[in-house]
C-alpha cells in the first residue's frame, strides 16, 4: 500500500468509527464471558448454555450496526479508494497499544467487506495480513499465574492453584483431591518424578474455561526444557459443593476437549493472543484458528482459517473433486485432497424426498452452531463468496457444480466463486468405515453410532436422517454426525408406536394403514434402512435395540422436558476418580466383612 501524500479527516474518523464498534463488541464479549463464573457457581446449566447461544449473534449484530453507522455517517459505498487506505493507515494506528489487535483488524475486515465489492479484497484495503504483532502484550493480569512447589511443596502448591481461581462454593474434600491428582501424575509419570518433584515450575491460566456443567483448569508443568500439559475439570457434587473429577495428562486427550465437535468455552481473557499461544505449547497439533474458535472467537478462526487455505493453495498442486461416498440429496460436497476439510454447498434443486429450501437448510445448520454439540456434532465454518482458482477444478467437479448448484456460483476466466458455502472438518463417512472394517473395528463403530445417538437425544437432538453416510469417523475413531438438514430438537417430535394393522392385507400391502403427521416418528422402521447387514444388525441390536423402541424416545423427551441437562464427559468414564473412591470402599467393606466372618 503506498502511503498518500495528504490525509483527509474523513479517514480518521471511518478508522475511529471501526475502532469504537470493535471495542463495544469486545466489551460486551467479555461480559458475558465474566459472567460464566458466577452462572457456574450457581449450577445454572441452562444460563450457561444460553449464555453460549446469545454470544454467537453479538459479532454480527455490532457488525451490522458499525456497517450502518459507515453508511448512514459517511456514505461509506461512495467514498473513493483513497480515503479507504488512510482509513486503514489509521486504524492501523488506533491498534498501537491495544489489547486484541488482531480480533479488531478481523472486525475492520468484516464490515469493509460487506460496503465494498471482492475487487477490493486485498491488503491495501483490508488485512490479508495481520499488520500488528501479538507476541508481547501485556496482560491486567496476567494471562497466567506460575508457581514454584519447591518452596511451599507440591500438594499445598496445587491446594493454592485451585483456591487461587476464588470459587465461593466450597469444595467437598479437596485434599482428598487433591491426593488424587499426586497419585494420578505420579504413575504417569513413572520414572521422570523423581528428577521432576525435586524442580519445576508451575504455569497455570489466571481465568477457568467453562463449558456445559464443567470448569476447566488448564496448565502446563515447565522442568527444563520438558513441557507437560494438564487439565483438570472441576464438578458440582450432588450435594452442591465443588470436586476436583479427574486430571488429563495426555495432550491429545487435552486436545480432545478442544474438539470441532464440542461447543465453545466460555473465558474471560483480556489478551486472547495470550491464551492461544500458552495452549499452542501444550497442544502443538491444534491450529491457531481452532484454538480462537474453541475460545468463541469464531470470526478470527475463520479469518485465519482462511489465511491457511490460500497459504495452502500456493503451496499445493491437487485438484478440487467431489467428495467420496454417496451423493447427499441436498448438499453438494467436494474436497482437496491434501487439505483435511470438505467443503459443502446447498444444491439448487434437492432430491424428491427431500420437503427444504435454502432457509431451511441454514437454519439448521445456526442450530448446530449455537447447540451444545456434546462431541458429537462437526462445527462447520460458513463462508460467502469465495473465489477458488478454476484450474484446480476437475470437470466433473464443474459440471456438477454448473447443473446442482448455478446460482451458487460466479465462473471468471481463472477463477470461480462460491456465493455461499460449509467447510468442515474431513472424516471418513461411517459407511465407507464399516465396509472396510475388520470385525474389531466394526463392533466399536456401530457401538459408539448408537452411543452418539442417545447422547445427541439426551442433548435434544433427533438426527432425522440416521443413514450411516451421514455420520464420519474422526482420527480418534469417535462416530460424529455431520448432515444436518433434517435435524430436529427431540421436543418438536412425537416418537409413536406402529399400531397394528386392521387386518394382514394392510400389512402385506405395503401402505400405511395409520395416520402421520409431520413431525411423527416411528422408531420400529429405523431397523429397515439401517440394519441390512446382518453382522451390524447384530452388533446393534446387542447394544442398542432399545433405540428401535418408542419408548426410550419418550423417556429421554421426558428428561428434557423435566428441564434434566445430562452430563457428558470429554474424557473416559474409568479415568474419573469417583472410580478411585468406588474401588476404595468396596475394598473397606469386603474388609470388614472378612472381618466379622472370622471373628
Amino acid at each position: 500500500m503506498q502511503i498518500p501524500d495528504s490525509y483527509n479527516p474523513v479517514a480518521r474518523e471511518i478508522a475511529e468509527a471501526l475502532i469504537a464498534g470493535f471495542n463495544k463488541h469486545y466489551r460486551l464479549f467479555s461480559e458475558v464471558n465474566r459472567g460464566a463464573k458466577a452462572l457456574f457457581e450457581d449450577g445454572d446449566w441452562q444460563g450457561i448454555q444460553q449464555m453460549v447461544r446469545d454470544r454467537i449473534q453479538l459479532y454480527d449484530e455490532r457488525v451490522a450496526e458499525t456497517t450502518e453507522r459507515l453508511r448512514t455517517g459517511f456514505h461509506a459505498e461512495l467514498l473513493d479508494d483513497e480515503i479507504w487506505q488512510q482509513a486503514k493507515l489509521y486504524f492501523v494506528g488506533l491498534l498501537t497499544n491495544h489489547k486484541q489487535p488482531e480480533l479488531a483488524e478481523t472486525f475492520f475486515n468484516s464490515v469493509f467487506c460487506r460496503i465494498l465489492h471482492r475487487d477490493y479484497f486485498h491488503n491495501d484495503f483490508i488485512f490479508m495480513r495481520p499488520a500488528i504483532s501479538t507476541e508481547y502484550i501485556e496482560s491486567d493480569p496476567p494471562t497466567y499465574r506460575s508457581y514454584y512447589p519447591a518452596t511451599a511443596g507440591l500438594r499445598r502448591t496445587l491446594t493454592q492453584i485451585v483456591r487461587d481461581f476464588g470459587w465461593r462454593r466450597p469444595f467437598a474434600r479437596l485434599s482428598r483431591d487433591i491426593g488424587c491428582v499426586l497419585r494420578t501424575v505420579r504413575a504417569h509419570l513413572e520414572g521422570e518424578w523423581p528428577a521432576l518433584e525435586a524442580n519445576f515450575q508451575l504455569q497455570v491460566l489466571s481465568t477457568a474455561f467453562y463449558r456445559n456443567k464443567t470448569g476447566y483448569i488448564i496448565g502446563k508443568v515447565i522442568n527444563g526444557g520438558a513441557v507437560y500439559p494438564f487439565a483438570v475439570p472441576v464438578l458440582h457434587g450432588a450435594d452442591g459443593r465443588l470436586y476436583l473429577d479427574t486430571v488429563i495428562l495426555e495432550p491429545w486427550r487435552i486436545g480432545v476437549l478442544f474438539s470441532f465437535s464440542r461447543a465453545y468455552f466460555l473465558v474471560d481473557m483480556e489478551v486472547p493472543s495470550g491464551y492461544v499461544q500458552f495452549l499452542r505449547s501444550m497442544l502443538p497439533t491444534k491450529s491457531k484458528a481452532e484454538l480462537y474458535t474453541m475460545l468463541g472467537l469464531q470470526k478470527q478462526g475463520k479469518n485465519i482459517f482462511y489465511r491457511d487455505f490460500i497459504h495452502h493453495l500456493k503451496h499445493s498442486n491437487d485438484d478440487f473433486t467431489v467428495a467420496p461416498g454417496i451423493r447427499g440429496l441436498v448438499m453438494l460436497v467436494f474436497t482437496l485432497p491434501s487439505f483435511p476439510y470438505v467443503f459443502k454447498l446447498i444444491k439448487d434443486v434437492f432430491g424428491r424426498t427431500k420437503e427444504v429450501d435454502h432457509a431451511t437448510v441454514k437454519a439448521k445448520y445456526l442450530l448446530v452452531k449455537r447447540h451444545d454439540r456434546v462431541g458429537r456434532m462437526a462445527d462447520t465454518l460458513e463462508f460467502s463468496n469465495v473465489a477458488f482458482p478454476k484450474a484446480r477444478f476437475t470437470e466433473e467437479l464443474l459440471n456438477e457444480l454448473r447443473t446442482l448448484a448455478p446460482s451458487l456460483i460466479e465462473e471468471g476466466e481463472d477463477s470461480l466463486v462460491i456465493r455461499h458455502l460449509y467447510i468442515e472438518r474431513r472424516m471418513k463417512p461411517l459407511n465407507l468405515f464399516l465396509a472396510a472394517a475388520s470385525p474389531a473395528e466394526k463392533e466399536r463403530a456401530v457401538r459408539d453410532y448408537g452411543d452418539a445417538i442417545k447422547e445427541l437425544a439426551s442433548a435434544n437432538i433427533f438426527p432425522g436422517d440416521m443413514l450411516f453416510k451421514n455420520f464420519g469417523v474422526t482420527r480418534y475413531g469417535r462416530v460424529v454426525f455431520y448432515d444436518y438438514d433434517e435435524i430436529e430438537y427431540m421436543t418438536d417430535c412425537q416418537f409413536r408406536d406402529i399400531p397394528p394393522a386392521p387386518n394382514p392385507e394392510y400389512e402385506l400391502s405395503g401402505e400405511v394403514w395409520y395416520p402421520v403427521a409431520k413431525n411423527d416418528v416411528f422408531p420400529e422402521e429405523f431397523g429397515t434402512f439401517l440394519l441390512g447387514d446382518a453382522e451390524v444388525r447384530r452388533i446393534f441390536m446387542k447394544h442398542h435395540a432399545d433405540l428401535l423402541s418408542a419408548r426410550f424416545w419418550q423417556e429421554r423427551q421426558a428428561r428434557i422436558n423435566s428441564g434434566v441437562i445430562e452430563d457428558f464427559y470429554p474424557y473416559p468414564h474409568e479415568m474419573r476418580f469417583v472410580n478411585h473412591f468406588a474401588h476404595r470402599y468396596a475394598r473397606r467393606e469386603s474388609a470388614i466383612a472378612v472381618a466379622a466372618l472370622e471373628g
